[in-house]
């Protein structure tokens, strides 16, 4: 049997069945791409909860409202946990998590718990693809290894690329089926099919010569972004001991239109990709012998920034006759970036833990959490302030921690006694912070 000859008629015509593992932020919104482009999809998920909330029509990714999931539902859209309906895939998508452990090394163990619970279930034909971000070898070594373990020839009968996500919540100048899409197949016939599964779903693949070349790309971007962000912050530290406005010179910089691209300082970077993806790359760097000084560097700067910004709120707080001990303190936004529902990472939450170290009475306020969520490292039992003339001056101290769109930065500008802008929000808006 032609087994590639088989799904390649069936992406052809529609009729192939897509089964996306992980059903998080990655995930959901592929699932409603490839349902958009006339394709059956099933959800698979380990967390019942999303499961549930998924088959009764809710939702719990805030830029993906209800009434979306509901017509997925009528498309045919289902989610299950029960991996053996992989038997019934054509083109199985894996979208789970690669954090780092404690020793800030790379854990594929989400990636290797997918694969180990469905290899069972996996049939001659079938495409796997692996989005999550990982280190260059990883699709070769861990998923192409088990799979021919099992039984197949990988490239014969059963299919593997790799086409590591491109998700940037909150931003809507780009829609996920307009940002192209890298793709590496681990032989010619893998990314042929590969191809041919997410050419209606996507505008724009980019197929590169390897599934290596497509981690190692993935893993480019987001250094990219790391490093020049780690730039900007270094740059305002000095800025700010120069008594200059790092805002204003970046955007005097701005102006020139060739050679320099505006990246913006900030308490930290948070989120799933930029505090942990390049140490993907650094890890794997040193089974070469080789020692990637610049990642780390941009790190050790990105993760001082928490840091950085609470010693200005005790330098602030003291020049007021006040110590961070004992002092109310408003943090403005938990997420880790504007207009968002996602605090993974977020560097607003590890200014809280400094500062609650340090014997402050912390409050927050944040359109996209009414009650702190829960989470492993961070334990706080708040609810969100609402912002009026008479909560806002009830702080000692106002820190913009997340320049969500929804807040209104007249009425914080004008009621609270001491604002830090971590996010040059202010600056912007041509409002000055303000320590009465």
């Amino acid at each position: 049997m032609n087994f590639d000859i088989s799904l390649l008629e069936k992406c052809k015509n529609n009729s192939a069945t897509i089964g996306i593992v992980g059903l998080g932020y990655v995930g959901l919104p592929l699932a409603q791409r490839f349902i958009a482009s006339g394709f059956k999809v099933v959800g698979f998920d380990i967390d019942q909860s999303k499961v549930g909330m998924l088959t009764k029509g809710e939702t719990y990714i805030q830029h993906i409202p209800s009434n979306i999931i509901k017509e997925m539902l009528k498309e045919g859209f289902c989610a299950t946990s029960n991996f053996a309906q992989i038997k019934e895939i054509d083109a199985i998508i894996i979208c789970v998590p690669t954090p780092l452990n404690k020793y800030r090394e790379p854990d594929l163990s989400y990636v290797i718990s997918t694969i180990d619970a469905i290899l069972p279930y996996l049939q001659k034909g079938q495409l796997l693809s692996l989005e999550s971000t990982t280190y260059p070898g990883t699709t070769d070594e861990e998923v192409v290894t088990r799979i021919e373990k099992a039984g197949f020839k990988v490239g014969h009968d059963y299919f593997v690329v790799y086409s590591p996500e491109r998700e940037d919540p909150g931003n809507k100048d780009f829609e996920g089926k307009s940002i192209p899409k890298i793709i590496g197949g681990y032989t010619d016939k893998c990314l042929e099919l590969g191809l041919a599964v997410y050419n209606k779903a996507i505008s724009r693949m980019i197929p590169v010569s390897s599934t290596r070349a497509a981690e190692m790309t993935k893993l480019l971007e987001n250094i990219h972004r790391s490093v020049n962000i780690g730039l900007a912050n270094e740059m305002k530290i000095v800025a700010d001991k120069m008594g200059l406005d790092i805002y204003e010179i970046i955007s005097a910089a701005a102006s020139k239109p060739f050679g320099f691209t505006p990246y913006y300082p900030g308490p930290g970077v948070g989120g799933h990709c930029i505090p942990i993806d390049p140490f993907y790359l650094t890890w794997k760097a040193r089974e070469f012998g080789i020692r990637t000084r610049f990642i780390e560097l941009a790190g050790e700067i990105n993760n001082s920034m928490p840091q950085y910004f609470v010693n200005q709120i005790a330098l602030v707080l003291n020049s007021n006759g006040k110590s961070i001990k004992g002092s109310k303190i408003l943090v403005l936004g938990i997420a880790y970036k504007k207009n968002v529902d996602d605090a993974r990472e977020s560097p607003s939450i590890f200014m809280m833990d400094l500062l609650k170290e340090q014997g402050a009475i912390i409050s927050y306020s944040d359109p996209f959490f009414p009650k702190f969520p829960q989470m492993r490292e961070h334990k706080y039992n708040l609810e969100a302030v609402v912002l009026n003339e008479t909560t806002i001056q009830s702080f000692d101290c106002v820190v913009i921690a997340t320049d969500h769109d929804q807040f209104d930065y007249n009425l914080i500008r004008k009621h609270a006694k001491i604002i830090i802008d971590t996010r040059g929000v202010l600056h912007k808006l041509g409002l000055t912070s303000v320590t009465k």
